[in-house]
Order: C-alpha cells, then structure tokens, then sequence
C-alpha cells in the first residue's frame, strides 16, 4: 500500500498535485506554481526536509494515489513524529487513505521506533477524522489557529496514537 518516494516520481508526484490543486488548496499551506512542476517535485525530493521526515507514495495498483509522511521526527524520550497525508479527490472513499495511515503506523512503531504520532486535521474534515479513529488514533483536543492555511490561521482538531 506505501513506499517511499524517489525522485523518480516527480512527473507522476507533479501531475497528481495538479490534478488535485483546487481539491487541496482549502486543507492545506500555500503550494508556489513550481510546486506543481516535475522539476520542483524533482527538487523537492533530492533535497533533505527541514527536520527528519519519511516520505511515502499511497499506492492505488502500481500508480501513486496520494502521499503520506512521518515528518518532525524527535527522538530521544520523547520519540514522536507528526503523520500527514492526502488521496488522490477521485480515488476519496475506497479505503486507501485507511490503509496508509496503518501501513505507516507499522513503519513509525516499528522500524522507526516511535512511541506516538500526532495528526492534526481541519475541524470539518470528518473524512480525515474517520480514517484516524479507523486507525486507532484518539482525539485530544482542539489547537486553535494552529497552522496558516489560505492567508488564514485555520482550527485543527489534534489526535494521537501511542505504541501499544
């Protein structure tokens, strides 16, 4: 169901971005036009993240339906990760999404021997919501203004789950 991304996904990574531009610009920060390039996923790819992350393809058969990442990665006792993702507007409601985030779960308590991940959605994403109770994930409270989405510092209901 995930793999991790390779620069060798950037023109299928690209196109799916474009495809879903309108779909993700109300869940999601600012992308630039280059973002929706082959040549800016190219580069997005080669270079490292800000801060430790695991970038993963969702995969629908052999072609990539979405991404999803284990990302802000802190070891030491606190050992957590931020989990974040998206399908592919036509491929929504199949279970795929629910399927990735338990395939990560496995990756981020397992081999990435985490103890919790965190996921935060819009307040009135219910479908992202259900895909992380679906996976065990427990609600923990509402962060307000708690990331900038569409010139707005948007509301997110926070979840976790903890290694069992």
């Amino acid at each position: 169901m995930i793999r991790p991304l390779q620069p060798e996904d950037a023109d299928e990574l690209a196109a799916l971005y474009l495809a879903n531009r309108e779909f993700l610009a109300p869940f999601e920060p600012p992308r630039p036009d280059g973002f929706f390039t082959a040549d800016g996923q190219r580069e997005r790819l080669a270079e490292p993240p800000p801060t430790e992350t695991h970038r993963y393809a969702i995969l629908d058969g052999d072609a990539i339906a979405g991404t999803i990442n284990v990302a802000n990665i802190v070891h030491g006792p606190f050992r957590s990760a931020n989990l974040g993702y998206f399908v592919d507007r036509a491929r929504n409601g199949r279970g795929l999404a629910t399927a990735a985030v338990g395939d990560v779960v496995g990756v981020a308590f397992g081999e990435l021997s985490l103890h919790r991940l965190e996921a935060g959605t819009l307040v009135d994403n219910v479908g992202s919501q259900r895909v992380l109770e679906k996976n065990g994930f427990e609600r923990i409270g509402i962060a307000r203004r708690y990331l900038l989405i569409g010139g707005d510092w948007r509301d997110h209901v926070l979840f976790q789950r903890v290694a069992d």
